[in-house]
């Protein structure tokens, strides 16, 4: 049956999305620069290793609890008033983080920023699905916002060592005032006000739930990232499921909830939302052990390692925007399938990795960055267009905990699994009588490692450092390994799932959700 051809979006709602993407500048901004300050504020408030992590760990877990309430509460409330609501918490919380003057207390203004960051994202991403109706104008959109994270990427590392060369630690949190400040004064001009006209009050238990699941789950995944697998994090992470269990058993009884359910009934919502979910797993896992194989293996400076990386960053930004071309003339299954290919080639590429391979490093890194912006822009666009317009907050915070989650994962799973391969040969060739925290400092990362050997004799430190260069090579040659295979399968997945979606979607998935706007009897 065909349907009335969905309205043009106009020269508002293109500057309206450049307004949409100061906030995703700046959360990936913000947290590339806080790494760079971990050094100096360790030294002014010297927290504990305890507080360090919860420094950097405590603003991922509230983003991750909380997306889903917030996605949710922007369907009931209106997106431009969530998003501006969260752009005051976010620049409030961002001066308490730059003047924290106790490791406490910078912890607090990390965990709002958080639960102010949840509110972002799903704004952002929900308002673009209500401001371009039309489906080629909203995959360009799509494409645009998605390029904000590596543009941020960019010129996060440039801007926060730029200020810490010449301010105090807190300035990287400065960051997010003014930006903050002008999204809250051009947002009311620029941005419409949509919500779900027939939406009910919000269910706090089950937000309570999914907060509580979602904490439990990543949680306990970061600290066998950290720590290795034990019955701890293993208890939590389990405890976190049940919750899971509990929070979906509660969503089908309610006649309003929190989650639709039926949303994944959507073959390319949930086809779709998965792809996304394993592309960000692999990425971050295999990011993580390119970029220390930068500093650590070749032994490039922060900077150099940081403008190797541009190009990957480039290449992001061009596949973000080529794929609302190729769809318009291709398949969305063939487009994603296609950036799949690609960085199944080039984690193939990476297998080959050995000590001194940049250009083998750099060249794969720039493809499988231009078939990630391929991927993730048909994936989000898919995930978002397959939702009927009321309930777009609601898919965009899946999306995004999608990512949190796969995010997580990837570093916990993959990570683990490269650094077994690292400390099962380092241990092996650490000279005895070394100190107790020096070995196991050594084994644990390869960081270690080099500042072991740099305060052994030369013949028992160079041989050492050798060792743990290999190894940790041996390490990104497996990670890699299982992304190439990861990848390759999806590729397979999204082609046999997805070949008859094409790209207006939403057009085809939106009768089977109409019911989703009233009440459950």
């Amino acid at each position: 049956m065909n349907v009335a051809t969905p309205p043009k979006a106009g020269r508002r709602e293109w500057i309206g999305l450049a307004v949409l993407m100061l906030p995703t500048l700046l959360i990936v901004m913000d947290l590339t620069v806080l790494h760079l300050a971990v050094p100096a504020l360790s030294e002014d408030l010297t927290p504990s290793s305890a507080q360090l992590l919860w420094i950097i760990d405590i603003y991922g877990f509230l983003v991750a609890g909380s997306l889903i309430t917030m996605g949710t509460l922007g369907d009931r409330i209106g997106r431009r008033r969530l998003l501006l609501i969260g752009a005051t918490g976010f620049g409030l919380a961002s001066l308490l983080a730059a003047f924290s003057t106790s490791a406490a207390m910078l912890i607090a203004s990390r965990a709002l920023l958080g639960v102010a960051g949840a509110t972002l994202m799903p704004s952002t991403l929900a308002l673009i699905r209500n401001m371009f109706l039309d489906p080629a104008q909203r995959t360009v959109a799509i494409g645009v916002w998605i390029s904000g994270f590596s543009v941020g990427s960019a010129i996060g590392p440039l801007v926060g060592g730029a200020l810490l060369e010449h301010f105090w630690w807190g300035s990287v949190f400065l960051l997010g005032v003014p930006v903050m400040g002008l999204l809250l004064v051009l947002g009311p001009l620029l941005l419409p006000e949509y919500r779900d006209p027939n939406a009910g009050r919000l269910d706090l238990t089950s937000a309570a739930l999914s907060l509580l699941a979602a904490l439990a789950v990543i949680f306990g995944v970061k600290q066998i990232a950290q720590n290795g697998i034990g019955d701890v994090p293993l208890l939590v992470i389990l405890l976190g499921l049940a919750l899971g269990v509990v929070f979906v058993r509660r969503q089908r009884a309610l006649a309003d909830p929190l989650l639709d359910l039926r949303l994944f009934q959507v073959p390319a919502f949930s086809t779709a939302l998965a792809t996304y979910t394993l592309g960000v797993f692999v990425a971050f896992g295999c990011f993580l052990f390119i970029a220390q194989y930068l500093q650590l293996v070749l032994g490039l400076s922060p900077l150099h390692a940081g403008l190797w990386s541009v190009p990957g960053a480039v290449t992001s930004i061009v596949g973000s925007n080529l794929a609302p071309l190729a769809v318009r003339r291709v398949r969305p299954a063939y487009v994603m399938a296609t950036g799949l290919a690609l960085a199944a080639a080039s984690f193939g590429l990476l297998t080959q990795v050995g000590l001194d391979s940049l250009a083998i490093v750099v060249v794969a890194n720039t493809v499988m960055s231009f078939g990630f912006g391929l991927m993730m822009t048909v994936s989000t666009d898919l995930v978002v267009g397959s939702a009927p317009p009321e309930r777009a907050g609601a898919a965009s915070a899946l999306s995004e905990t999608g990512a949190e989650f796969g995010g997580a994962l990837g570093i916990a799973v993959l990570g683990s699994l490269g650094m077994a391969v690292y400390r099962s040969q380092v241990a092996q060739v650490i000279p005895p009588g070394v100190p107790y925290e020096a070995a196991q400092a050594a084994r644990d990362t390869l960081g270690g490692a080099v500042v072991l050997a740099a305060q052994l004799p030369d013949p028992l430190g160079a041989g050492l450092l050798a060792v743990a260069r290999a190894a940790f090579t041996h390490g990104l040659q497996l990670t890699a390994l299982i992304a190439a295979v990861v990848m390759a399968g999806l590729t397979l997945l999204v082609v046999i799932a997805l070949r008859h979606v094409d790209a207006g979607a939403e057009s085809e998935a939106q009768p089977e959700l109409e019911p989703l706007a009233q009440p459950q009897p």
